[in-house]
């Protein structure tokens, strides 16, 4: 029974890890775009998405962060997956992820000190390569061995694709609504 707690707490707390990821790098796109804004909305705003990014990334993203790690280790031990090689594949994306979410704690320290390292249009590129860490790890974690046998690499290439098409088609848009 404590194996489905442990499961079903590691479920939600990858859940918040990811809601958190998603909902800080759209603090710091608009938080990047306050910068180029006049007086007094700029400092406004600024001080506003400082308190948000902080209470986010430490109320929510980086606790959950831990915690889902930590569950993990646990199921992982339980389930003795080690030897697994789509578990292999499955911790190759969750290292990335963690290396994705150490980035943004970089992004967010910068821009807690007036530093800004990307552009709003590389963050929108930045926020969508958390639904590519998202959606590998779901289908290698559902598909287990099947993964290395079927057609899931190139399903997975092509989201992979129309994301980066959309984000590029949005940016041509506000491009055109504000010359």
């Amino acid at each position: 029974m404590a194996y489905f707690y442990l499961k079903a707490f590691h479920i939600i707390f990858v859940v918040t890890w990811f809601a958190g990821l998603f909902y800080i790098v759209r603090l710091f796109i608009y938080h990047t775009q306050a910068n180029e804004l006049e007086e007094p909305e700029k400092s406004i705003l600024k001080k506003q998405f400082k308190i948000m990014e902080k209470r986010l990334w430490f109320g929510i993203t980086y606790p959950s962060m831990i915690l889902t790690v930590i569950l993990g280790f646990i199921l992982l031990h339980l389930l003795n997956y080690w030897s697994q090689p789509f578990m292999h594949l499955k911790l190759f994306f969750v290292f990335l992820l963690i290396a994705y979410h150490f980035f943004c704690g970089y992004v967010y320290k910068s821009l807690q000190n007036e530093n800004y390292v990307l552009s709003s249009f590389q963050l929108r590129i930045w926020n969508e390569l958390a639904s590519v860490f998202l959606v590998a790890i779901v289908f290698i974690i559902v598909f287990k061995a099947a993964i290395f046998t079927s057609w899931i690499g190139v399903v997975f290439a092509l989201f992979f694709s129309v994301i980066m098409i959309a984000v590029y088609l949005a940016k041509k848009k506000r491009d055109q609504k504000n010359p």
